[in-house]
Parts: C-alpha cells; structure tokens; sequence
C-alpha cells in the first residue's frame, strides 16, 4: 500500500467519457459522482468536448493539486488521464465504463461502476492506494512522453486499427472484423530492430507486443505474463506464419496459451527500443506514436486509489 497524502479541502476531478461502452453506463454516472462524494471531498466534472481540451484540464486539475483525478471509461480515458498523472504523487481512480476495461481488470479494479466509485472513496477516506509501475515511450530526440498503463501493439494488430480507424463502415465492432480479413489477405512479415536493455536483434514478425499488463483488445491475454509490480516490460514477437496458422492462434490468446507456439517467444526487459517501417504503435487501445520509439519500465510511476 502507499499513503495518500490528501485532506479534505481538496477536491476529486472527474474525466468521463459518457459514450464509452457504447453509452450503456451513461445513466449511472450521477450515482458514481454520488459514491465519490462519500469520502467528503468535493467532485467536480472536467470540461472536455474534445480530447485536446480533455488532456489540457485533467493536466491543469493535477496541477492544482486535486486529492484525486478519476477516469469514467474505458482504457482510453484512462490512458488519457495516465498523461496526466503519471510519475506524480496525485492518485488516479478508475471507474471501468468502456468496452474493454483491460487495464482496470488487471490491476483489480472492480468491474461494477457503482462498485469502483464506492472503493475509490473508501481508499481516499482511508488515505491509502497501490503502487503499480507504468510504461514511458519516447521517440528518438523528443523528451515529451506517452505513458501506457496496459499493452503497447506494434504489429499486425496495429496494423488492423489502422485499417479500422479508416473505415466508416460498418460501425460498431463489425468494422474490427472487417479489418481482420482485409489485412489477413494481405498478411506479412515484417523486419523488426528489437533492442532489449541494450542487446540488439533484428526479427523478422508478424507480432510484437509490449506489456506492462497482460491483456488487451477486450481480454486478449497478448502478454500473459506480465506484471505491473515487477518493474519489467514483457516482450511477446510471433514469428513468420500463415494466415492459418493465425487464424488457429487467436483464440488461444484469451487464455495466453499462445505463447506455448514455437513462433511465438516471450522477452523481458526494463528497456524496449523497436524500429520497423510502415508501423504505427497502439498503446492501451489509443493511436500513439509510429516507430521507432524507446520504451521504459518506471516503477511505482502510478498510485492508484480504489
């Protein structure tokens, strides 16, 4: 456990995303307001109409010294408030409304909304949160980070997202399907520069997946090993195969049993530097940033209450 270092005049700053799971916890957020309310702090609701002004006034919340920012959503709110928080001493909250909620679900996060608001308010009355480690990626000569709390994809299923967020049709999860087949026909390996603390290869992959915790995509064990207090990254690549042989893999990926595949290897490291052209990474669900990027384990860089 880690203390809190919060008193009662300062306020709870919300970020929520209302249309997160498809709307379908939308008319309980009152009520989740209500249960943060019960530790007697002030909550107050950031102004976000778009994720610009959202990532600029949980920055802002965390700045003035808010006792807590909470996350209404899914991995990507919470990814969002990450940027904010992360390596800071303000406690993030995560209350799971998305679709997904991957990395709550790892770090024991209760998968009831009402549920999750009711023990954030529990841990800051008590003055008490968990420490769990975070990921920092850079790309070469910037020093401004992105931060991810769950799985960094960096392979044939950033690619899918690709194609996906081009797509305006179907909506909804069809289009994730869709995108699957489009870019299975098309399927290829590519040439990777994997460095791991310091030690450097090239693999070729279809792969390769970064974790600080092990699932993504809705319960896609991708890294099923991972463990956010160990201050390591696991590092999964899958190795040149079929579209068959892909095919027959993903279900195994609820499980993480994949990794008992002869293609497919696990690494871990404290650092992580890929480079591959025509890759655009995904971290925590959220279009980040293309490679190559330098990836860091950091330690305790989150305290997280409830």
């Amino acid at each position: 456990m880690r203390p809190l270092a919060v008193t009662l005049d300062q306020s709870v700053a919300v970020l929520a995303n209302p249309s997160a799971g498809r709307g379908r916890h939308a008319g309980t957020f009152d009520e989740v307001l209500q249960r943060l309310r019960a530790a007697g702090h002030a909550v107050r609701v950031l102004d976000t109409p778009s994720r610009d002004a959202a990532l600029a006034a949980a920055r802002e919340a965390v700045h003035d010294g808010v006792a807590a920012l909470v996350a209404v959503g899914g991995d990507g709110t919470m990814h969002l408030a990450l940027q904010a928080v992360a390596g800071t001493s303000t406690p993030l909250g995560v209350v799971p409304a998305g679709t997904g909620n991957d990395f709550a679900t790892e770090v024991g996060v209760p998968t009831d909304p009402l549920a999750a608001a009711a023990a954030i308010a529990r841990g800051l009355a008590a003055g008490q949160g968990r420490a769990f480690d975070l990921a920092r990626m850079t790309a070469p000569g910037s020093t401004d980070p992105t931060w991810f709390g769950a799985v960094l994809g960096a392979g044939f299923d950033a690619v899918v997202n690709e194609r996906a967020n081009r797509m305006r049709w179907p909506r909804g999860p069809r289009r994730y399907d869709v995108a699957i087949m489009a870019e299975l026909a098309r399927l290829r390996a590519r040439t990777y520069s994997v460095t791991l603390d310091g030690v450097a290869s090239e693999e070729p992959a279809i792969l390769v997946a970064v974790g600080n915790t092990a699932s993504y995509g809705g319960g896609l064990r991708v890294c099923p090993d991972a463990d956010p207090t160990d201050g390591l990254l696991d590092v999964v690549i899958g190795r040149p195969m079929s579209r068959w042989t892909v095919t027959r893999l993903k279900p195994r990926l609820y499980a993480g049993t994949h990794v008992n595949d002869p293609l497919v290897v696990q690494h871990r490291a404290r650092e992580v530097v890929l480079a591959a052209e025509g890759i655009t990474t995904y971290a925590d669900g959220e279009r980040a940033l293309p490679l190559p990027v330098s990836i860091t384990a950091v330690p305790g860089a989150l305290t997280l209450v409830g």
